[in-house]
């Protein structure tokens, strides 16, 4: 991922700015200076997606307890530092990624950045892409290892069975090639996960299991002030996102 950040950045000052023909564009009419001058809001349609897809970049609790049972010596101090720098790390790249790949391509930024790049016969992109397929898949087993998990504790299968998991393993597979093949697109799933699920593993659940097990007890009473907050964040967060989203899948045809 710091590669794909590396050719990002780099590709920012090797490509002018994109599809214009003279001075004026064919977009709306607007002469070169107007076309790739940055702006700091925009409004359209993919506006509604910003806020899911935000949640959807920092969602790690299923990875949380597969690394933490994998340090050395582990305490929840040590497991706070590897969350503050990981957090720190992933929103810097994500944030450099996002600034340079708008201002290399403005307001012709597609949902997918890779797929914005023209030239699909550069070595260096397709390097990129087989490096972010492979980041994928090393993530692949962390996640399945706690779907697994959870699936059999849900229906109470403690007991270890290869057949089982294997069966599992490849029913989530031929589940997760289905929705890769038929939705259009990747914005489709963050926004459809970003407002849903995401949005219950940052915000709802965390505060809601922190209110119950502190139900009672007013020495946590500033404490159990902020869960609330954090809550009614979480709500809102709902709803503002979902309407949104599913307005634009009415009014784009998608999914």
């Amino acid at each position: 991922m710091f590669f794909f950040l590396v050719v990002v950045i780099y590709n920012k000052f090797k490509i002018p700015c994109p599809y214009i023909n003279g001075t004026i564009s064919d977009h709306h009419n607007a002469t070169l200076e107007e076309q790739c001058a940055p702006k700091y809001f925009t409004f359209n349609s993919k506006t509604a997606y910003a806020l899911p897809t935000l949640a959807f970049a920092f969602v790690c609790h299923p990875s949380v307890l597969p690394i933490y049972s994998e340090l050395r010596d582990r305490t929840q101090k040590k497991m706070q530092l590897v969350s503050h720098i990981s957090f720190f790390s992933m929103f810097l790249m994500y944030f450099l990624t996002a600034i340079f790949g708008y201002l290399t391509f403005y307001d012709k930024v597609e949902s997918e950045l890779l797929g914005t790049y023209s030239d699909k016969k550069d070595v260096l992109l397709l390097t990129v892409r087989l490096a972010v397929i492979i980041a994928v898949i090393l993530t692949v087993p962390v996640l399945f290892f706690t779907v697994r998990s959870s699936l059999f504790e849900l229906a109470r299968k403690t007991k270890y069975k290869f057949w089982q998991h294997l069966l599992v393993t490849i029913i989530l597979l031929i589940i997760i090639d289905l929705l890769v093949i038929f939705i259009p697109a990747m914005k489709d799933i963050f926004g459809a996960i970003g407002a849903t699920s995401a949005n219950m593993l940052i915000f709802i659940l965390p505060s809601i299991l922190y209110l119950k097990i502190t139900n009672g007890n007013d020495a946590l009473a500033k404490e159990r002030f902020w869960a609330c907050a954090f809550f009614a964040l979480g709500l809102l967060f709902a709803m503002v996102s979902i309407p949104l989203v599913i307005y634009d899948w009415v009014h784009s045809g998608n999914p």
